[in-house]
């Protein structure tokens, strides 16, 4: 009993750190450099995770990890970077928290995967609850980060499908550890390119590029797929619901964001949503991304959080 509480507590770190990642991305790092911001939360991670699998790409994977990497990496990470810089805090953690239901609509246009009526009612539930946000989020919405989160949400479902299909072969944390690499390596002479030299690290910019790589990549996917191998996948998927409730709360507390009677309702239909979204049964364990987010409870066994 103690060492699954254990487990859950180490496990829990992840969507915490997600959750968080919003923020400290939003608050404390430079808007103009989301190609720099991506590639160096991405590169440090994913060699440290390949130090820590001690796991080489092997025959296909070398292709795939590129693919994937491009997919759930490199572009992922552009996109989520500006979603956290144009919205605020709380909208952005919400509209990402229904990642698991556009992945269920995803596999179903497709791979053919098709969900059970709870789970579409599931999707419905919870996209509904993210266009309530919208609603209540004061203002007008930023239409760029809105598309940079829908973007982003598209790009992690495909990287999902094609995850699932290769799933055999690679340890997860290994293929993570692939595909941030890859991703890593893609984004760093576009970044130059594009951005110039890497953005300056001062004492606000320098800790919050230490927590996006270190805690918020390479810890959180680390214990979470060490909690995946300890606790039942359930167990897990429900862990990943404190990824959105970080976020919120952060956003709260942190930078001042309201949180009125039809936001806070938004996020009680995004959740639920995602609980009528969840698997009833364990199926064979994908090889996982690294948004995988993600980004949680409608993906199969939970192993995609929104990251």
């Amino acid at each position: 009993m103690e060492a699954n509480l254990r487990w859950v507590l180490l496990t829990a770190v992840a969507p915490l750190a997600w959750g968080a990642n919003y923020y400290v991305t939003h608050a404390y790092l430079p808007a103009d450099r989301p190609l720099w911001g991506a590639a160096l939360r991405a590169l440090p991670a994913g060699l440290l995770l390949l130090a820590l699998a001690r796991r080489r790409p092997h025959g296909p994977w070398w292709w795939r990890s590129a693919l994937l990497g491009l997919l759930n990496t490199a572009v992922f990470f552009v996109l989520l970077y500006l979603a956290s810089q144009r919205l605020p805090t709380s909208t952005a953690a919400t509209v990402m928290a229904a990642s698991p239901l556009a992945m269920l609509l995803t596999a179903w246009a497709l791979a053919g995967q098709h969900p059970q009526r709870a789970h579409l009612a599931g999707a419905v539930v919870g996209l509904g609850g993210v266009a309530l946000t919208l609603l209540g989020a004061g203002g007008a919405v930023d239409g760029a980060g809105l598309a940079a989160s829908v973007a982003a949400m598209l790009v992690s479902c495909v990287g999902y499908v094609l995850a699932a299909r290769w799933r055999d072969g690679a340890d997860p944390l290994a293929a993570t550890s692939w595909q941030l690499t890859a991703g890593g390596l893609m984004l760093l002479p576009v970044a130059a390119v594009v951005e110039g030299a890497p953005p300056a690290m001062d004492a606000r910019t320098l800790p919050a590029f230490g927590y996006v790589t270190l805690v918020a990549t390479a810890l959180a996917f680390a214990l979470w797929f060490a909690g995946l191998r300890h606790l039942p996948a359930g167990t897990v998927g429900l862990l990943g619901l404190l990824n959105p409730l970080a976020g919120v709360l952060l956003g709260v507390a942190l930078a001042g964001e309201g949180l009125g009677a039809r936001r806070l309702c938004g996020l009680a239909l995004v959740l639920a949503g995602v609980l009528l979204g969840r698997p009833r049964t364990r199926p064979p364990a994908p090889a996982a991304g690294p948004t995988g987010r993600g980004r949680s409870p409608a993906v199969p066994s939970g192993r995609r959080p929104t990251s």
